[in-house]
C-alpha cells in the first residue's frame, strides 16, 4: 500500500502559456474522473491525490516542471505532522528536544525546517494533516501520548514554555527594529549576560552602530547573542554560521553549546558539517522531497547523523533517501600538477586603503588546478581575488592579463525583474536551451527548472546556484569564485564543490574559490593561500602551498585539530581537550590527511 503525495509549485505553473497538458494527458482523466482540473479561483491545476495513480505522465509533460507525485508508504500517513493545504508541502514526524543536550538538525533546504520551528515555538498549531478541519489540543496530545513531545505540547497548550529563535534572514532585523546593536542587546538581555556574549562574539565595535549599519557577519552575531541572552526553555538556531569567517563560527559553536550546559534544550539548523561536528550532541536527518514533503529521522549520535546523511541511506529505518553517496577524497598533491602550463603568474601584490592594507606574496595557478584561499574576514581575500581578476588595479604588482577571468563576487543582486533564462542567455553569448552548455553546467546543477523565475523571486540556494552558472558559462581560462557556498544546503556545498572541480579539469581551465565552510575547501582545493593579520586593518596572503601545509598552518590558528573519519573520509573535529585533540596537538599535526 502507498501514500499519494502530489505537490503544484504555484509559481511556476503557468495554465496560459502550457495549454493543461497535465489535464489533456492524465490516463484517470481520460477514464471519465477528475483527477486533475484547473482550479477557477487561483487558475492554477489541482490534483486530487485520492484518485491519483501515481503514474508520474503529469510530471513528464509539464513544460515547467511545476508537478511533483511521489508515493511514500502508506504508514507514514498515521506521521503527518502539518499540511499546509491542498497539494502543499506536508511534514512528517517532529525532531524531539533534549534538555541540556544540542540537537542538529540536518537535511536539504526545503524539507520543513521552518515549519519545525513554529510548531516547537508554540508559533504553529499542528494540524495533524486535517488542514479543512484542523484538530483541538486534545487530539494532538493524545496523538503524541507516550513519546517525550507530549510534555512538551502540554506546556506550549498551557502557555508554559518560552522558546527563543535566531532566524534565518537576519537581513530583516532592520525592518522590525529601529536602533543600535546596543539598544537590541538591551532589551533581549533577560539573563544579565550581555557583556558576556559581546566579547565571545567580538561585538564590541558594532554595539554603536545602527542595526541597518551592520554587515551580514555583524547581524548574524548580534541576532545570536540577542536569541541567546533572552531567558527561555527552548532556544532555535536557524544557520548561525552565515555570513561569519571561520574564527567568528567558533565563538557562535561555544555560545550555543554553553546554552546547553546550563541545561537548556537547543536545535540548530546548520549546513556547515565542521560547525554541527563542532557543536552537536545528537543529530536529527530531514529527508524527502524538497518543496513536496519532509520526514524528520530518528535521533543518531553526531558521527553516526552525519555519516548516514552522506551515504544518503538509513539503516535503522531502512530508507534510502538519496540515490548515491558523497565521498571524501583523502587529499590532492600538488605534484600532480607540477607538470601542468601555468595560466596564471602574479608578483607580490600590494593594495593600500585610507585604513587598510594587504600584501599578497608571489604565486602561480596551473591549468586544471582549483587554488583555495582562506582566512578571517576583513583581511583582504576578496580584494586578493579583484585584483588578480583584474577588477582592482594593485599599488605594487603587475598581474599578467593574457588570459581571461570570469568572476563571481561575494555579494549577488537580487533585486531586479528578469528572466533566470535570459541571464544565462547572457552569459552564454547565445541561447542556453538544448546547447551544449545547458547539458555541461545546467544539468549538474539543477537549476533548469528556474529558467521561468525571476532573480528577484529566487531564494538564497537558487541565486547562488545561478551566479556559480553564470560565471562558468562565460568564456575564460580561470572561474574566479567568492564564496560559493553560502545559502546553499549540504548537499548543493558538496555537489556544487565536486562540480566546480569536475569542471576546471576536464576542460584544462582553474579556479580560485575562497570561502569559509572549511570542509568543501578540503575537498574542492588542490593548493591552499593563507590570509593573517588584523581584521580591518592590515592582511597578508601567503604563497600557495600543499593542502595538508596550509590546512595544518590554518587549523593550528584556529586551535582545533581534524581527524580523518575512518567511514566517509571526511574531515572530523576533535572534541577540545580531547584525548586525539591533545595528542595531535603535542606532534604538531593539526589536519591529518591519512
Amino acid at each position: 500500500m502507498t501514500h499519494r503525495v502530489a505537490v503544484l509549485d504555484k509559481e511556476l505553473c503557468q495554465p496560459k502559456k502550457c495549454g493543461l497538458e497535465c489535464i489533456k494527458y492524465c490516463p484517470v482523466n481520460k477514464s471519465g474522473a477528475d483527477c486533475i482540473v484547473l482550479n477557477e479561483e487561483i487558475k492554477k491545476a489541482q490534483i486530487d491525490e485520492d484518485i491519483c495513480n501515481g503514474c508520474g505522465i503529469c510530471v513528464k509533460v509539464c513544460p515547467f516542471e511545476a508537478i511533483t507525485i511521489i508515493n511514500l508508504a502508506s504508514e507514514l500517513g498515521t506521521d503527518k505532522i502539518h499540511q499546509y493545504g491542498k497539494n502543499s508541502f506536508r511534514l512528517y514526524r517532529l525532531p524531539t528536544p533534549k534538555k541540556g543536550e544540542v540537537v542538529g538538525l540536518l537535511g536539504r533546504n526545503g524539507m520543513g525546517k521552518s515549519t519545525v520551528v513554529s510548531i516547537l515555538s508554540g508559533n504553529l498549531k499542528p494540524n495533524l494533516g486535517n488542514y479543512e478541519n484542523p484538530p483541538e489540543w486534545d487530539q494532538i496530545l493524545k496523538t503524541f501520548a507516550g513519546t517525550e513531545l507530549k510534555d512538551h505540547f502540554e506546556k506550549i497548550k498551557n502557555n508554559n514554555i518560552k522558546a527563543a529563535i535566531k532566524p534565518q534572514q537576519v537581513y530583516n532585523i532592520s525592518q522590525v527594529f529601529d536602533g543600535t546593536g546596543k539598544e537590541l542587546l538591551d532589551k533581549y538581555d533577560q539573563r544579565g549576560v550581555a557583556n558576556e556574549l559581546i566579547k565571545e562574539l567580538d561585538l564590541k565595535n558594532s554595539l554603536e552602530h545602527h542595526v541597518k549599519e551592520l554587515s551580514g557577519g555583524e547581524l548574524q552575531r548580534i541576532s545570536v547573542a540577542a536569541a541567546a541572552s533572552r531567558d527561555a526553555d527552548f532556544y532555535f538556531f536557524d544557520e548561525p554560521s552565515s555570513y561569519n569567517d571561520v574564527f567568528q563560527r567558533r565563538g557562535v559553536a561555544r555560545v550555543i553549546h554553553g546554552l546547553a550546559n546550563i541545561g537548556k534544550s537547543v536545535m540548530v539548523v546548520e549546513h556547515d558539517l565542521t560547525l554541527l561536528d563542532f557543536l552537536s550532541d545528537y543529530i536529527e536527518i530531514l529527508y524527502g522531497e524538497p518543496a513536496a514533503y519532509g520526514i524528520v529521522s530518528g535521533i543518531l549520535s553526531t558521527k553516526v547523523g552525519i555519516n548516514v546523511f552522506l551515504d544518503g541511506y538509513l539503516p535503522n529505518e531502512n530508507v534510502r533517501f538519496r540515490d548515491k553517496k558523497f565521498s571524501f577524497d583523502v587529499s590532492t598533491s600538488v605534484d600532480d600538477f607540477e607538470k601542468g602550463e601555468v595560466l596564471i603568474q602574479y608578483p607580490a601584490l600590494k593594495r593600500n586603503y585610507p585604513t587598510f592594507s594587504v600584501s599578497i606574496e608571489p604565486g602561480q595557478v596551473r591549468r586544471g588546478e582549483v587554488m583555495g584561499i582562506m582566512g578571517a574576514n576583513a583581511l583582504g581575500k576578496t580584494t586578493m581575488m579583484k585584483m588578480i581578476a583584474g577588477v582592482e588595479k594593485p599599488d605594487e604588482g603587475t598581474v599578467d592579463k593574457a588570459i581571461t577571468i570570469s568572476y563571481k563576487p561575494q555579494y549577488i543582486p537580487n533585486d531586479y525583474d528578469v528572466e533566470v533564462l535570459s541571464v544565462l542567455d547572457k552569459a552564454n553569448d547565445g541561447p542556453i536551451f538544448g546547447s551544449i552548455e545547458e547539458e555541461q553546467i545546467i544539468d549538474p546543477l539543477k537549476i533548469k527548472k528556474l529558467y521561468n523565475k525571476s532573480i528577484k523571486n529566487l531564494s538564497g540556494g537558487e541565486l547562488q546556484k545561478v551566479a556559480v552558472a553564470t560565471c562558468l558559462l562565460k568564456k575564460a581560462d580561470v572561474y574566479a569564485l567568492d564564496e560559493p557556498s553560502a545559502f546553499l544546503d549540504v548537499e548543493d556545498r558538496i555537489a556544487v564543490a565536486k562540480f566546480i572541480q569536475r569542471f576546471v579539469r576536464s576542460f584544462a581551465k582553474s579556479a580560485i574559490v575562497i570561502d569559509h565552510d572549511i570542509q568543501m575547501m578540503d575537498l574542492i582545493s588542490d593548493t591552499m593561500v593563507i590570509f593573517e593579520g588584523e581584521s580591518g586593518r592590515h592582511g597578508s596572503g601567503s604563497t600557495p602551498m600543499s593542502k595538508a601545509n596550509a590546512m595544518n598552518r590554518f587549523l593550528n590558528s584556529l586551535d582545533i585539530t581534524f581527524r580523518r573519519d575512518e567511514h566517509t573520509l571526511r574531515p572530523r573535529v576533535n572534541k577540545a581537550d580531547s584525548r586525539l585533540d591533545k595528542q595531535q596537538k603535542d606532534s604538531g599535526n593539526y589536519y591529518y590527511k591519512n
